[in-house]
């Protein structure tokens, strides 16, 4: 089971994510009152190992944008998750190995999610960041036909449950192990991560990442 920490706002918390066993570390550039800057996304990133995936989360920002901070940052992979068309989402995925899209369940979007070409489909609530989750039902035949990274109102007591009826790729989470806003809690970070993997240890953890990318 892949776990993504998103919405990260501090390298003492990228670090306490990857201690947990965290695969990927999210930090957000869209508008959000847990939004950073790129020297704050420069220091975060610098506190991650190799192995594990930094993602860059933009919302309907011109793909050169896109790119640029990514460049700056040390990025490796990019979550769109506004508006983008299929054609921002190819020019971001020609530069950054991975390309996640981020959408609402139900969205009318997701009809044209294969044009995208996306390595991962993230599918959030219709309010990302609202710490409430969604009609798990919803997700319909996605998770036979893509990576499907479940996020939207997940927490350590309820990621397992999410997990068994879903049958998700990997699991987000954010606000749902915070101690306070934009802060993570340590004891909740390590549950949420262990509980995720318990519930399905899913991708060998030490398979190269860079094989995951290429896997059908």
């Amino acid at each position: 089971m892949f776990v993504k920490i998103c919405a990260t706002t501090s390298a003492a918390d990228a670090e306490l994510a990857v201690d947990a066993g965290a695969d990927a570390i999210g930090v957000i550039f869209a508008p959000s009152r847990r939004q950073v800057t790129v020297e704050e996304a420069k220091e975060i990133v610098a506190a991650v190992p190799d192995h594990v995936l930094t993602v860059g989360v933009f919302r309907d920002h011109l793909a050169r944008e896109v790119l640029d901070i990514v460049d700056e940052v040390g990025l490796r992979a990019a979550q769109l998750h506004g508006a983008e068309t299929p054609a921002t989402s190819a020019q971001v995925h020609e530069r950054v190995p991975v390309l996640i899209r981020g959408m609402a369940a139900g969205d009318p979007q997701l009809d044209e999610i294969d044009r995208h070409g996306a390595d991962i489909l993230l599918l959030d609530a219709p309010t990302p960041g609202g710490g409430e989750p969604f009609d798990w039902s919803l997700v319909g035949d996605l998770t036979r036909r893509h990576r499907v990274l479940l996020a939207g109102g997940l927490r350590p007591d309820t990621v397992a449950d999410a997990i068994r009826t879903v049958r998700p790729w990997g699991v987000d989470v954010a606000s749902g192990v915070e101690a306070s806003f934009g802060k993570k809690d340590p004891d909740a970070v390590r549950a949420f991560v262990a509980a995720a993997k318990a519930a399905d240890p899913g991708t060998d953890p030490h398979t190269p990442l860079a094989d995951l990318w290429t896997a059908p």
